[in-house]
């Protein structure tokens, strides 16, 4: 792998450390709303997401499907924009803070499993 494609996805693992540590860090507060880790891992991740996916790859047998690639981004800006648009907030509906949680967990899902 190149140096960029590896410093991008390093950045995109911490994108995915910050979206799910903070969301971890709020349901065990008991207050649940949506804190800025989470706001700046959603976003972190949209915007290395959109990086590792763009022309940088090389083709072969390594380059993802493209179907694995819109899935993800698909996900990726539903979980932004439930961050995003909820993080004024103060309280946050809990089945709305869980399908967060749940939709960031089946995107790592995806881009793990999905060969």
């Amino acid at each position: 792998m190149e140096p960029l494609r590896l410093i991008l996805l390093y950045a995109h693992l911490i994108g995915f450390a910050l979206l799910l540590g903070g969301a971890v860090t709020q349901y065990m507060s008991k207050h649940i709303r949506i804190n800025s880790a989470m706001v700046w891992g959603a976003t972190i991740q949209v915007v290395t997401g959109i990086a590792l996916a763009a022309p940088l790859r090389g083709g072969g047998d390594a380059e993802p499907a493209p179907a694995k690639l819109i899935v993800k981004a698909v996900i990726g800006i539903a979980i932004f924009a439930m961050a995003f648009f909820s993080r004024k907030r103060e309280v946050v509906n809990k089945g709305h803070f869980m399908a967060l949680v749940g939709l960031t967990l089946v995107n790592a899902a995806v881009a793990v499993f999905w060969k």
